[in-house]
């Protein structure tokens, strides 16, 4: 009973920690409401007893990767004008896209049907985890370095100065 009750209050804590990343006018606010959202997941893996996806989802996710984020943000340093003019144009074609695709995703997996709970690995276990990084999702895991390296490359040729040579 207890246990549903804390599913429930994290489970609407992210739902709202969520919200508040899609519909914040300020790009630092949406970062910290993407914190929120992040450790009220990681509490959700510490009740499913996954402790060691908790850990990992504090240290990397929120801890790196919102940094990174951060970092980016106040590189760009963007202007209230600009900041409108990307959400005017990007904002409802990206939330139109991701919308269909997450229908399009759930319905196969409504179609598909639920996997067979003994055919699931360990969860939260270290080396299950482990052997399925490395034996099959190698190759994306090390494409995403390359892609958050490009972006961070992006991001410091976007905002470089050009100074004149003197």
């Amino acid at each position: 009973m207890i246990e549903t009750i804390f599913f429930y209050l994290f489970a609407g804590l992210m739902l709202v920690a969520a919200l508040g990343v899609v519909l914040s006018r300020h790009p630092i606010s949406s970062v910290l409401s993407l914190l929120a959202s992040m450790f009220c997941l990681a509490a959700l893996f510490v009740m499913l007893q996954a402790y060691f996806l908790a850990a990992i989802q504090i240290l990397l996710y929120a801890g790196a990767v919102l940094v990174l984020f951060l970092f980016v943000i106040m590189l760009l340093n963007l202007s209230s004008d600009a900041l409108k003019r990307l959400r005017l144009f990007t904002l409802p074609a990206a939330g139109i896209v991701a919308a269909g695709l997450l229908l399009i995703a759930l319905q196969h997996a409504f179609l598909a049907g639920a996997p067979h709970p003994a055919a699931a690995p360990e969860l939260g276990a270290v080396e299950p985890l482990g052997r399925e990084l490395f034996r099959r999702y190698l190759l994306p895991f090390e494409l995403v370095s390359f892609l958050i390296l490009g972006a961070l490359l992006g991001a410091v040729t976007l905002t470089r100065q050009d100074t004149p040579p003197s």
